[in-house]
């Protein structure tokens, strides 16, 4: 399931936006907002995978809530404006829909939107899938190609995560419950509300801990049934 907010200062628009979600059952709607300022309080405490957002709106843009996320979701930008569509495409836009937005070019949106959910987060079935598949992370300034075959755990530290692989640690500002998200089921398991392992550089575990490379993770009471049954 994919979530989704909308941000528009226009209700016609939220509404119209709102319309076309009710049909799709893959994708849920979780709040609609009319500023940015809204928006971005939520977002302190929610994880979504999507916003349609508009680029013109009171008091903070478009183009300027998303630099003020530490941690942004694929955007969908919704404007009047042609104008804008480099700088949103720059900013790392999935798409960007020029209102009026007809229904059709709506589908084509979430369109791509299933395409990249598909080759990043889906369940991967063969050997040859797994070795190819790869995510982008957000570091610094730039996006950071990272092959899943390579990651041994990631640690969650509020708003960023230590992924760890076979020859480096890196530093990518991302939740670890994005990650969660985005990493194949069948390979990797949340063990802990600070980590995800992947499965196959497990060394050994109890029914309290994990050993991965060189290093012993906690299993945390909540997420040890779970684990040990994918084990």
């Amino acid at each position: 399931m994919i979530t989704c907010i909308i941000v528009d200062d226009e209700q016609p628009a939220r509404k119209l936006i709102q319309h076309y979600l009710s049909g799709l059952k893959d994708v849920k709607l979780m709040a609609s907002f009319e500023s940015a300022v809204d928006a971005f309080n939520w977002m302190q405490q929610h994880t979504i995978d999507l916003i349609f957002l508009d680029i013109q709106m009171p008091k903070i843009s478009g183009l300027k809530f998303i630099q003020s996320l530490r941690t942004a979701p694929k955007i969908i930008f919704t404007t009047a404006y042609r104008e804008y569509a480099a700088e949103a495409f720059e900013a790392d836009a999935l798409d960007y829909l020029v209102k009026p937005i007809t229904q059709e070019r709506f589908m084509r949106a979430i369109s791509k939107l299933n395409h990249y959910h598909k080759n990043i987060a889906g369940n991967l079935h063969t050997v040859d899938d797994f070795n190819t598949a790869y995510i982008f992370l957000k570091t610094g300034n730039r996006q950071t190609k990272i092959f899943l075959k390579d990651i041994l755990y990631i640690e969650g530290l509020k708003d960023y995560v230590k992924v760890h692989t076979h020859s480096k640690m890196l530093v990518a500002s991302e939740r670890l419950s994005y990650m969660e998200q985005r990493l194949p089921e069948n390979k990797f398991a949340r063990i802990h509300k600070s980590f995800i392992v992947a499965l196959s550089g497990i060394i050994q575990h109890t029914s309290d801990e994990v050993t991965i490379g060189n290093t012993t993770l906690p299993i945390g009471r909540v997420f040890k049934n779970e684990f040990l049954k994918k084990l």
